[in-house]
């Protein structure tokens, strides 16, 4: 996070005297689409036609927005396709960085440039507003196609379809209307709920975040002992929504963020749900624990001013889920 302004990088996550000590996610200003003919998408300009080896992916292995997207790479075939940088884990003054520490962080390996807001700002040099990833960002035309981390990955679900070969469709147009609310539940209550609790400065809107987190949380365990997934017997892209939370809920937001009513390992289907998508194939590949853990702990430090990196509980993700073959 953080954010620009005239082109001067702010470290600021929200301005608790316009939310009244709640937090208040920024909107994405890059919306255009890929497609597998080069049209313009729902939203944008048209000239994103999907290649091999176009677009390049720029994310933090902390982020649960940019982890979506590293996930719909793996599962839908792309990784040979979308060539990624991973920004450092720590999150300072200067915002992401593309330093490397040994663990993951790979630098800017397009342009080598040292700061995330460099390629925003090479995008568009008059450019204000957070600097956030992932950036999906097109090497032809030298230009970001999308920070928006829900189009992202719908692009990816099936623009490169004819040059994959694997036509996985994890936002089919018949469960779409049964697919929507559930997102948009777990959005508000769940993926941003935690950072809605986390972030708060004042006692009630700390108060209005985690009531509705734990509420969805039960409701999506009751959802699970009845589905397999959150709509029926298919994986759909809420499913994998709702994983990049759970993956990180025990290990940071249980306690970083004040959410520790119960832990995701305390609830059964929950619990055997997160084992079972970290199992699918190529997706445990996408999780640096280690980023996780170190950014929310070392960056955010209204939360934790001296940054000490807890010990943590040791959680066996590989454990059998026992949820079917």
């Amino acid at each position: 996070m953080g954010q620009l302004v005239d082109g001067v990088w702010h470290d600021t996550w929200y301005d608790t005297k316009k939310s009244g000590g709640a937090f208040v996610r920024s909107t994405s200003k890059f919306r255009n689409w890929i497609t597998a003919n080069g049209l313009a998408g729902p939203t944008g300009d048209a000239g994103f036609k999907a290649e091999s080896g176009r677009y390049h992916l720029y994310i933090s292995n902390a982020c649960p927005w940019a982890h979506r997207t590293m996930v719909f790479r793996a599962i839908k075939d792309l990784t040979d396709h979308i060539d990624v940088s991973v920004v450092h884990p720590h999150m300072l003054s200067d915002g992401w960085t593309f330093e490397t520490d040994g663990n993951g962080a790979t630098g800017d390996t397009l342009y080598g440039l040292p700061f995330l807001r460099d390629i925003y700002l090479k995008a568009d040099p008059e450019i204000s507003g957070r600097v956030t990833v992932p950036i999906l960002w097109d090497k032809k035309q030298n230009t970001i196609v999308s920070n928006e981390s829900s189009e992202i990955i719908r692009m990816f679900n099936s623009a490169f379809d004819d040059i994959t070969g694997n036509t996985d469709d994890y936002w089919p147009e018949a469960q779409r209307d049964v697919i929507e609310p559930i997102n948009d539940r777990i959005y508000n209550t769940v993926n941003n709920g935690v950072y809605k609790s986390g972030f708060a400065t004042t006692q009630d809107a700390y108060d209005d975040a985690v009531a509705p987190l734990l509420e969805s949380l039960d409701w999506i365990e009751s959802i699970l002992s009845e589905n397999r997934y959150l709509t029926g017997d298919t994986i759909t892209e809420a499913d994998w929504r709702l994983w990049t939370t759970l993956i990180r809920f025990d290990m940071v937001y249980h306690q970083h963020f004040k959410c520790n009513r119960k832990r995701i390992i305390d609830y059964p289907n929950l619990w055997g749900f997160t084992r079972e998508l970290y199992q699918w194939p190529g997706v445990k590949e996408t999780v640096n624990m280690d980023h996780i853990v170190r950014h929310y702990h070392y960056s955010h430090d209204t939360i934790n001013p001296n940054r000490i990196i807890p010990i943590n509980p040791i959680i066996d993700f590989d454990a059998p889920h026992g949820r079917g073959a």
